[in-house]
């Protein structure tokens, strides 16, 4: 493995190329791509001395040459000199569910906007009846921001002019999975184009992962570019990381332990039969939170590797891939069920272990107790700039998470391989140095390496496969390209 690039040097357009810009409006200042995506602190070399395990633990991944390139078609760029100035038909996009789950929403409610030729208004947050923040998303997005860095691709507006208050809008809260932009147009521009204001809700994961080459790019602008948190959320997350960059390389762990979560993936939690009855009850009394395959058991689940890894195992992967016991663990939290108990075979591995709340001083918190979309925002920036990523189970922020990295250098990401785990996991007759072999034998490939999106599932997402479509292998060409 090759150390990454320097994050200073890793978006910025090569020697024969100015920044590539757009004007803005607010202030006349140029909007440079090239300059405006969320960037992580610098990985930390490997050190001389660090033995040879520890070492190819903390080595960062070969990205292979890939980086950024948003260079959209001319024909794209032509359409957006009348897109972008559109002042009558108006997408209103109400977004669901947590932090994450939200991102991807209004990612794709941009890209409906834009097939629509329509204005977005600035998209509105949903209280989520989990999560319950009532936050704006002024409150975790900088708008000035996003509008500025979109304002060559849709044109977007705080509310809706009082032109369109009197509207009857169209509104949609269903959509069928997998729509083209064909699909949209037809649906919903006949009655846009003689209302004036279409509302879209809970339209998570609706809109196809295959689009057109420069609507998958404009996926990526929104994600890494426009969807800039707040100042005060920004700047406090990166003093988090910094506090725990000084001190050595560190790693971020997203566990998913939450009660709602064993409910969901029907899978027991290792906790004991005590724990395991309660999930027990609530799944039988409310059927529909079950979201894994109703017709497997809880260790059919297990032994397919649909489960998520509990802090122990996830303790055991970490030690096998090298980890040193001294090393510093960022946890991404949300609250563990079974509390301690649910985390002592990770500290007890890892004495290390902190969080957001150890690392915050008197008072840098306060503005966010009971604000989950900014405390989950705050995980996000200090897990973006550790040296090793490494998600429990799948979800929205794993899957942010891999893409993310991989756009700004293709930052260590280690994806477990929960099917073939089980067994070595279950095996009580392996010795360590086996089960570290093995495992490190498993998870080569895993780590964060470039990975083909089109080599992947159809259901696969570019904004966490960026390659090929928003990162390209050149010397030459210009990047991000606006």
């Amino acid at each position: 493995m090759n150390p990454s690039p320097s994050f200073l040097t890793l978006l910025s357009p090569p020697p024969s190329h100015p920044p590539f810009a757009s004007p803005s409006s607010k202030n006349h200042e140029p909007v440079v791509l090239s300059r405006s995506a969320t960037m992580p602190l610098p990985a930390h070399p490997v050190s001389g001395n660090a033995v040879a395990e520890e070492a190819e633990f903390w080595a960062q991944p070969d990205g292979e040459g890939y980086r950024p390139c948003l260079d959209f078609t001319i024909q794209y760029r032509k359409a957006s000199a009348k897109i972008s100035k559109e002042k009558q038909k108006f997408l209103v996009a109400v977004v669901l569910g947590g932090l994450n789950q939200q991102k991807i929403q209004i990612v794709d409610e941009v890209v409906i906007a834009r097939i629509l030729e329509a204005a977005l208004v600035v998209p509105v947050l949903a209280v989520d009846q989990i999560w319950k923040d009532e936050s704006e998303f002024s409150e975790i997005f900088d708008v000035d921001h996003f509008k500025r860095t979109l304002q060559a691709d849709v044109r977007v507006v705080s509310s809706l002019p009082s032109t369109h208050l009197g509207s009857k809008p169209t509104i949609n809260t269903q959509m069928p999975d997998n729509v083209s932009p064909l699909w949209i147009r037809t649906k919903f521009l006949k009655e846009l184009n003689k209302g004036g204001v279409l509302i879209l809700a809970g339209m998570y994961s609706k809109l196809s992962k295959n689009l057109p080459l420069d609507l998958q790019k404009l996926r990526c602008k929104v994600a890494f570019h426009a969807l800039r948190f707040v100042s005060p959320i920004q700047e406090l997350g990166d003093k988090f990381a910094r506090r725990l960059w000084i001190k050595g390389p560190y790693i971020a762990l997203h566990l998913r332990l939450e009660k709602d979560v064993w409910v969901r993936s029907g899978c027991l939690t290792g906790l004991g039969p005590k724990h395991d009855d309660i999930i027990r009850k609530i799944r039988e009394s409310q059927p529909q939170l079950l979201t894994d395959r109703l017709n497997m058991t809880s260790t059919q689940r297990r032994l397919a590797g649909r489960c998520p890894l509990n802090a122990l195992q996830v303790a055991r992967l970490i030690k096998a891939l090298g980890a040193p016991r001294t090393a510093q663990v960022y946890r991404a939290r949300g609250e563990p069920f079974g509390g301690a108990q649910a985390l002592q075979g990770l500290v007890e591995e890892f004495p290390n272990v902190v969080t957001k709340e150890m690392l915050a001083r008197e008072g840098e918190l306060s503005p966010y107790i009971n604000r989950s979309s900014a405390m989950a925002a705050l995980d996000y920036i200090v897990s973006l700039s550790s040296d090793v990523f490494l998600p429990s189970h799948g979800g929205n922020m794993g899957s942010a998470m891999q893409g993310h990295r991989a756009y700004v250098g293709h930052r260590k990401f280690v994806k477990p391989n929960h099917r073939g785990m089980v067994g070595f996991l279950e095996d009580t007759s392996i010795s360590e140095a086996k089960f570290s072999s093995i495992m490190k034998k498993m998870h080569r490939r895993h780590q964060g390496q470039p990975e083909n999106r089109t080599n992947k599932r159809s259901s696969s997402d570019v904004t966490t496969y960026p390659v090929p479509e928003c990162m390209c292998r050149h010397g030459i060409r210009s990047l991000l390209r606006s």
